[in-house]
Parts: structure tokens; sequence; C-alpha cells
């Protein structure tokens, strides 16, 4: 009797951990996710920033001849 509850002791406890590591898992998911579209935000405000300053400098170009 002792060998069949140890072994649903120890299944549970499995089944435990790998929930935990499940959730942990999901927690760094959705916090990459969030550096991602944070990243995303700043190379896309990069980007118009540079074109902002490519226009400028065409429009100085255009004076210039």
């Amino acid at each position: 009797m002792f060998w069949p509850m140890l072994a649903i002791a120890l299944g549970f406890l499995g089944i435990a951990v790998l929930g935990v590591l499940g959730i942990k898992v999901f927690l760094e998911v959705q916090r990459l996710g969030r550096q991602v579209a944070h990243t995303t935000e700043r190379i896309n405000r990069a980007a118009e920033e540079l074109e902002t300053a490519a226009v400028g400098l065409a429009r100085t170009g255009e004076t210039l001849r």
C-alpha cells in the first residue's frame, strides 16, 4: 500500500512542478511580448524622425540648387 501512495504523491508533485513552470513560462512570454511592443514603437518613432529629417534635408538641397 505504501508504493501506490508514493507513486500517486510523486505524480501529483510532478504535475504541480510542471504547472509552476508553465506559469513562469507564461509570465516570461508576456514580458517578452511587452518588450517587443515597446521596441517596435521605438523603431517606428525613430523611422518617423528619420523621414522628417530626410524631408528637411531634401528641401535644403533643393534650395541650394
